[in-house]
Formats: structure tokens, sequence, C-alpha cells
């Protein structure tokens, strides 16, 4: 799969993620079917800034629940922001409650 394609795909998939849910890179990139691909995942999320429709990059977070990709935002802060704007508590960079948030499209989209 080319890159292009690989971000579109992750892009589709960060679409699906509900609002005050989150979701990891790894997750994301085994669900892909590439699960050596988490660091791909975040840079994609990283040049997902500006598409349309929008990508809401904010909720993909490590495999711990912390905010690794905050600098890749307009503000420092502005990940953690627009998490609890969705009701999400992020403490010291860390999503409170990771395991009850966490959105896991193995289990989400299964048919």
């Amino acid at each position: 799969m080319a890159e292009s394609e690989f971000y579109l795909n992750v892009y589709d998939l960060v679409r699906q993620i509900p609002r005050g849910r989150v979701c990891s890179y790894g997750l994301i990139a085994r669900y892909l079917g590439s699960g050596r691909s988490s660091r791909l995942v975040g840079w994609a999320m990283n040049a997902s800034h500006g598409q349309q429709p929008p990508v809401p990059a904010h909720r993909v977070v490590n495999r711990m629940g912390t905010l690794s990709g905050k600098a890749h935002f307009h503000t420092p802060t502005q990940m953690q922001e627009l998490l609890e704007m969705e009701g999400v508590v992020v403490v010291d960079d860390q999503v409170q409650n990771f395991e009850s948030l966490l959105w896991d499209p193995f289990v989400e989209l299964t048919v």
C-alpha cells in the first residue's frame, strides 16, 4: 500500500472515533493490517491538519494514553483542550480512565 493511500485509510478510520473517546496509534496500525506502522500513523496524524473533512487527530494517543502528539498541534495545549471540550479528562498529558475511553476498532467495527 502506498504511503498516501495508507494515510487516507488512517484518516477514514480516525474520523470514526467518537467524540469523547480515544484510540492508539498501534491499534489503528494493526486494524489497517500494518501492525508495525504505529509511527507511520503518527506521521499521518501530523499531516492531517487541514484535511477535509477534518480528521480528529486529537483523539489519537499512544498506547499508554499519553498525549505524545501534542507538539504537532498549533499550540502545546490544543490537543488537551480539544479532548477536554469532548469531556475527556487529561492530567499531566495523560488521559484519565484511559481503558474505559479507549475505542478499539476491532471491537467497535465488528459486524
